[in-house]
């Protein structure tokens, strides 16, 4: 069954599928389409492989494939988001999943870890808890060092190489959403849009970027919105500094258009979807990220 992971090792945090020549101003990234499990994380949780899969953006890297064969760079994590989440601040952790106390740098009280999501999450996306056992906070620490850091050290390397070379550079941030909003999320109950777009409430990107994306998908027959229920996370707002030239904006796509969300499986719908994101592509591309 496809869904029913072999825990594996990971043996590398990250992948960069670059192109032959960057014609684009763009850079891609998948921070949680990782599907490498460790086996000793497997075992000490307490859910099943299934289970686990449901926290990953299932499939978002073939989604956004094309993008090296147009001349843009796609990074994707090989680890999964419920192992170390790479779209949070480096320390973002609850202090009640660990049997030490935190250093004082940890950020303790952010909405993320109260809702048990931090770097390392506490439960899954229905608030099921991940682990038996409390963890101790050198694991935490050796998750972010050999798969967090690296994967972050490789996206600003990729957006400083794009400024050099295009005067500007233009990050997506690539992601998916439940069709529906779940139990600990503002909408929950709610079916949801297409494509929710998030640009920080407009601080993260220049305007024309939002509305270039926003523009192309509605065209295209999708239903958009901006900023609800999601409005960019850590990576949008750190990375995005319109004021220097880097743009950031982050892109949610609805698992309905092209996956089964209960078995974790791809639908029929990824291959029309996949074609249609070229057009985004070739939309963003054609924008000048020096200018805007």
């Amino acid at each position: 069954m496809e869904a029913d992971i072999e825990p594996c090792e990971i043996e590398t945090s990250h992948e960069v599928l670059a192109p032959e020549t960057q014609t684009l101003p763009l850079v891609f990234a998948s921070p949680h389409s990782g599907r490498h499990y460790p086996p000793d994380f497997v075992a000490a949780s307490r859910l099943d492989r299934l289970s686990l899969r449901r926290s990953e953006d299932g499939f978002v890297d073939e989604i956004f494939a094309c993008a090296p064969r147009m001349g843009a760079p796609l990074l994707r994590a090989n680890f999964p988001r419920a192992y170390v989440d790479a779209n949070r601040e480096p320390f973002e952790l609850d202090p009640r999943m660990f049997v030490d106390p935190l250093p004082a740098y940890a950020n303790t009280r952010s909405p993320r870890v109260a809702a048990g999501l931090g770097t390392i999450a506490r439960v899954v996306a229905n608030g099921a808890d991940i682990y038996r056992d409390k963890l101790a906070f050198s694991e935490a620490l050796r998750r972010i060092r050999n798969y967090y850091w690296p994967y972050h050290a490789a996206l600003r390397e990729l957006l400083d190489d794009t400024k050099t070379r295009f005067g500007g550079a233009i990050l997506v941030d690539c992601h998916s959403m439940p069709s529906i909003g779940g139990p600990m999320d503002r909408d929950a109950g709610h079916r949801r849009v297409d494509f929710v777009l998030g640009d920080c409430h407009g601080t993260a990107c220049s305007p024309e970027v939002t509305a270039a994306a926003e523009r192309t998908l509605a065209g295209l027959g999708y239903h958009v919105t901006r900023n609800a229920p999601y409005s960019g996370g850590f990576v949008t707002r750190h990375y995005g500094r319109p004021e220097n030239r880097i743009h950031a904006l982050q892109i949610e796509v609805n698992r309905a258009l092209y996956m089964d969300e209960r078995r974790v499986t791809r639908g029929t719908g990824l291959s029309p979807l996949a074609r249609n994101v070229r057009a985004l592509i070739e939309t963003l591309g054609r924008l000048d990220p020096a200018g805007l």
